[in-house]
């Protein structure tokens, strides 16, 4: 071992290891307090404190057998600087992750439902994103869970009504449900993404379902406006005339859009306009379909699919795992991601942001298919002669108009008529299942508590109507008008409709055509569900008259040029 020993060391070395000189102690010594003052590196990596560390690199007294070679103090002097640079390199590292922290991105790490995009489960066979365990693991096990319906979209997809927002739907809420305002919590991220937000209005409730505070949810991110449910509108409607009423109205309400478009989810009407656009507007970032619970965004989805998939194999793809529709508000529960686009990007179905002053907030579940209108709009006129042919009513109108008279929209509108010309006509736009009713003012009390549940509905049945909580809100409106040859103005109902105003009306300008009226004021009383919101509005040229009284703003070559353009 010794003639080994030698021929291992340099020539000019002895055999026996030296005592080493202070000056090369105290540099290892320097080094190894570097490792003990860095306070979050953890003691178990330290492999010996401090002073055990100096004996075991010096030894006892530095001599003897026991003494380390000088290869050995070479190996701990390397770790210990290894140990000291891995050290400051977590510190570096921990540093760049907290400046450089993404604010929060839609989850794809959980498997949600592709229907509705509630996280899947199989804890709680009645809340949302149940699926059977047997179901949950076989999926899982072949890697097919974005494959998976849960329970309630099943349900959903036959018919059933099953709500799932607490507070909405009639019901206060469970374990199972969501609250409208965690909902709005999940799309909370998109004010700090690059997206293009297609922001949806359905016509038929403009006012109700415009989400007027969107910035407060898209940030500065592009918007296209996309206007669903125009095959509803009256008979002979001139959508020209409605795209600009729908230009004008958006431009009052400041909010600053790309374009315009007039659609049909159902017929397809304009859907080419809108993936022209997007396909325009892009420009790698994701697509975010945004808007009011129930106002389409599912049924507009499945069209944008149906027609993009005619030239992007990616789109036709995406339409075998499609996003569930229904009459519930609060179908979509989370938002779902849909690989549309062969180039990269997605579009993602958001949950519908629940606003508290449309009705669907406050009918039971079983009702809300009452509020949907599911064919093409007729207005129902009143006065109604033929209508208003009991109890002498038709005599009383004739000669005094609609004074004094109450109408009932179904259990949920009652408007009292205060003051109007003899001539003043009401014209109601909304879901045909509604009926309405016209009695004198001073017996609408009695006939509401009567009827209630059983000619005035919804509520449906008598069990709901003595849960009923009533017409709480009563607003009173005083609408000024300046001509007789149009509408004085719309009273929209959130959620419902909305009834248009006619000082005269078109047969009693006809058939009087001498007469003096030019200007006035109206007066209404209008009864809903308390929080259920009424909005005045100039009225939409709707039907073959709307055209023939409807006036295009004049505009100056700068707000000509401010003003969004509309396509259908």
């Amino acid at each position: 071992m010794a003639s080994l020993s030698s021929l291992s060391l340099p020539h000019h070395l002895p055999i026996s290891a030296p005592k080493l000189p202070k000056s090369c102690t105290k540099p290892t010594l320097i080094l190894c307090r570097v490792t003990a003052q860095e306070h979050h590196y953890s003691r178990h990596k330290a492999s010996v404190s401090e002073t055990q560390l100096s004996d075991s690199v010096l030894g006892p007294e530095g001599t003897g057998p026991a003494a380390p070679t000088r290869g050995q103090r070479l190996l701990e002097h390397h770790q210990t600087l290894e140990a000291a640079k891995l050290v400051i390199e977590e510190n570096r590292t921990s540093k760049k992750k907290v400046k450089k922290e993404k604010p929060f991105k839609v989850s794809t790490a959980v498997a949600s439902c592709y229907g509705c995009g509630a996280p899947l489960q199989t804890s709680e066979s009645d809340a949302p994103g149940y699926v059977a365990l047997e179901t949950y693991e076989l999926k899982k096990k072949h890697r097919q869970l974005r494959t998976v319906l849960c329970g309630r979209c099943r349900l959903l997809s036959h018919g059933h009504m099953i709500t799932a927002v607490g507070g909405n739907g009639g019901y206060s809420g469970g374990k199972q449900f969501v609250t409208a305002e965690q909902l709005r919590e999940k799309l909370s991220h998109l004010r700090h993404e690059k997206a293009l937000i297609i922001k949806l209005v359905d016509i038929v409730d403009f006012s109700g379902s415009f989400l007027a505070r969107v910035r407060d949810l898209a940030g500065a991110n592009p918007i296209i406006l996309v206007v669903t449910k125009v095959d509803l509108l009256p008979k002979g409607t001139d959508l020209n005339c409605v795209g600009d009423w729908v230009a004008e109205a958006t431009t009052k309400k400041r909010l600053n859009v790309l374009s315009i478009h007039l659609t049909s989810s159902k017929s397809l009407v304009g859907i080419v306009g809108v993936v022209s656009e997007i396909q325009k507007e892009k420009k790698g970032r994701d697509v975010y379909i945004l808007g009011s619970a129930n106002v389409g965004k599912s049924a507009f989805i499945n069209a944008l699919l149906k027609m993009m998939a005619q030239n992007d194999p990616a789109a036709a793809a995406a339409q075998k795992y499609k996003p569930i529709q229904s009459a519930v508000p609060g179908t979509t529960l989370g938002p779902i991601q849909i690989n549309a686009f062969l180039g990269g990007g997605k579009i993602y179905d958001t949950p519908g942001v629940h606003l508290h002053h449309r009705q669907a907030a406050v009918v039971y579940s079983e009702d809300l298919p009452a509020l949907a209108p599911k064919s093409r709009l007729r207005g129902q006129c009143f006065p109604n002669y033929q209508l208003a042919s009991d109890n002498g009513t038709a005599s009383k109108v004739k000669s005094n108009g609609l004074n004094g008279f109450s109408i009932f929209w179904g259990g949920l509108v009652r408007i009292d008529i205060l003051k109007v010309l003899p001539e003043t006509c009401l014209t109601f736009y909304g879901p045909k299942a509604l009926q309405i009713h016209v009695v004198p003012t001073d017996k609408a009390d009695e006939f509401y508590q009567k009827e209630l549940g059983v000619l005035l509905v919804p509520p449906t049945g008598k069990e709901r109507a003595d849960d009923w909580r009533g017409l709480e809100t009563e607003r009173q409106l005083h609408l000024s008008f300046e001509e007789v040859e149009r509408p004085a103005c719309d009273v929209a109902i959130s959620g419902l409709g909305w009834i248009s105003v006619e000082p005269v009306s078109k047969s009693m300008r006809m058939s009087h055509p001498n007469l003096e009226v030019t200007s006035g004021e109206l007066h209404l009383n209008v009864h809903v569900p308390k929080p259920v919101e009424t909005f005045v509005r100039p009225p939409m040229p709707v039907g073959k008259t709307g055209a023939e009284w409807y006036q295009y703003p004049e505009l100056t070559e700068k707000e000509e040029e401010a003003r969004p353009k509309w396509h259908f």
